[in-house]
C-alpha cells in the first residue's frame, strides 16, 4: 500500500500507482543542470516531464522543444495547468530563493539543486516553511551516490578504518557566474561540508584562512575541521585552479586501522590498511559507463528520491542539509573574519 505524500496542511492528495509514471515539472532552463534535469526525467520510465519553467521565453520554447514538453514562464500558471507530482528546481545560484518559497508555499514536493540559498535566515524560512506543512523537500547532494563515496561510507560503517584520525577533502577547479565573495565556499564546497559529515560525522567548530588571488572575492580557502568524533581534518577549496587537473578532487579518510582515498569523486576508491602494501581499489570496468560518469550520480539519487516520494518517506537527502552545509559555511566565514575558531555543534 502506498502511503500519500504530504502536499499541504490537512490536504492529501494519492501520487500515481507504482506502475504510473511521476509527474515532473523543471523550473530553470540552464545549458548546465537546467538541461541536466529536464534530459533526466524526460527519459526515464517511471517519470513523464510534464513542463520547463524559465524567464526567457524563447530560451523556454527550445528547452521545451529539445525535451518534447511545454514551456512556461510563469511558475503559478504551471502549476495550474499541469499539477505536477514533484518539481525539480534547477535555477542560478543566487536565484534560489524566492522561487523555491512560492513552490513550498504552494506546497509541491520538491527536488532543490545546492546551494539552498546564499543567506542563513533565508535557508530558514524555507525550512521551516517546508517543516510547517510536512512537504517533501530534498536537495541534490548527488556527491553522496558516487559509487567511490558509496564504498567509502560502507567502509566508515563496517569499521574498517578503526578510529578516525583524520579527513581532507580537496576540491578546485574554475569560477562561475554568481557574485558573493564567498561562491566558491558556499555553492562549491558546500559539497564538501556536506560529505565530510556524511562520512566522518558533525563538525564540530571550524578555522579558516583564505584568500584573494583572482580578485574576484575570497576564491580559495582552507579550513581546519574538529569533529565531535575527535577527529581532526582540512577543506581546501578554490576557484583558482582547473577542472582538466588530474585529482582536481580528493578525499582521504585516515584511521587506526586503515585509510580510504577518493579521487575525482567518481574516477576511482582505494583501501587500505595499515601496514599492509596492497590496497583494495575500484575503479569503473569497461562496460560500467554509469559509474565513471558524474552526471549519473543525479540519476543515482533520482532512484531513492522517488520511490520515498511515492511511499511518503523523508527524502533521502533532505532540505536540511543543504540549511546544514549553509549554517558551516556561515561559521568558516565568520572565523576567517574574526581569526577565531568558531563553534558549530
Amino acid at each position: 500500500m502506498i502511503r500519500p505524500a504530504r502536499f499541504a496542511p490537512g490536504v492529501t492528495r494519492s501520487l500515481p500507482p507504482e506502475t504510473a509514471p511521476v509527474r515532473v515539472a523543471v523550473v530553470g532552463t540552464g545549458q548546465w543542470w537546467g538541461r541536466q534535469h529536464a534530459e533526466l526525467f524526460a527519459r526515464r520510465a517511471d517519470t513523464t516531464l510534464v513542463a520547463v519553467v524559465g524567464r526567457d521565453p524563447q530560451r523556454t520554447a527550445v528547452r521545451a522543444r529539445e525535451a518534447g514538453t511545454r514551456g512556461y514562464t510563469d511558475i503559478d500558471e504551471m502549476l495550474d495547468r499541469e499539477r505536477p507530482d514533484l518539481v525539480s528546481v534547477c535555477l542560478p545560484n543566487e536565484g534560489h530563493f524566492e522561487p523555491t518559497l512560492r513552490l513550498i508555499r504552494a506546497g509541491v514536493p520538491l527536488l532543490v539543486e545546492k546551494p539552498l540559498v546564499f543567506d542563513l535566515e533565508e535557508a530558514d524560512i524555507l525550512v521551516t516553511e517546508a517543516a510547517s506543512r510536512r512537504l517533501f523537500v530534498g536537495i541534490n547532494f548527488n556527491h553522496r551516490y558516487a559509487k567511490p563515496v558509496r564504498l567509502a561510507a560502507a567502509a566508515m560503517a563496517r569499521g574498517d578504518l578503526g578510529r578516525l584520525a583524520f579527513a581532507t577533502w580537496r576540491f578546485g577547479g574554475e569560477a562561475g557566474t554568481s557574485r558573493h565573495p564567498h561562491a566558491n565556499l558556499i555553492e562549491t564546497q558546500c559539497h564538501g561540508l556536506d560529505m565530510l559529515e556524511h562520512l566522518c560525522g558533525p563538525i564540530a567548530s571550524v578555522m579558516a584562512q583564505a584568500a584573494d588571488p583572482s580578485g574576484a572575492g575570497w576564491s580559495t580557502m582552507v579550513v581546519a575541521l574538529h569533529f565531535a568524533n575527535g577527529a581532526v581534518g582540512s577543506l581546501v577549496g578554490s576557484y583558482d585552479s582547473s577542472y582538466a587537473y588530474p585529482d582536481t578532487h580528493v578525499v582521504e579518510l585516515n584511521g587506526t586501522a586503515g585509510r580510504v582515498l577518493i579521487h575525482d569523486t567518481v574516477r576511482r576508491f582505494s583501501f587500505q590498511a595499515a601496514g599492509d602494501e596492497m590496497a583494495q581499489v575500484w575503479q569503473a570496468g569497461y562496460f560500467n559507463d554509469l559509474d565513471r560518469d558524474f552526471h549519473a550520480t543525479f540519476d543515482s539519487h533520482v532512484d531513492d528520491l522517488l520511490p520515498a516520494l511515492r511511499a511518503g518517506r523523508e527524502p533521502p537527502v533532505p532540505v536540511a542539509a543543504g540549511r546544514r552545509a549553509l549554517f558551516l559555511a556561515t561559521a568558516v566565514i565568520r572565523s576567517f573574519e574574526t581569526g577565531r575558531r568558531v563553534a558549530t555543534d
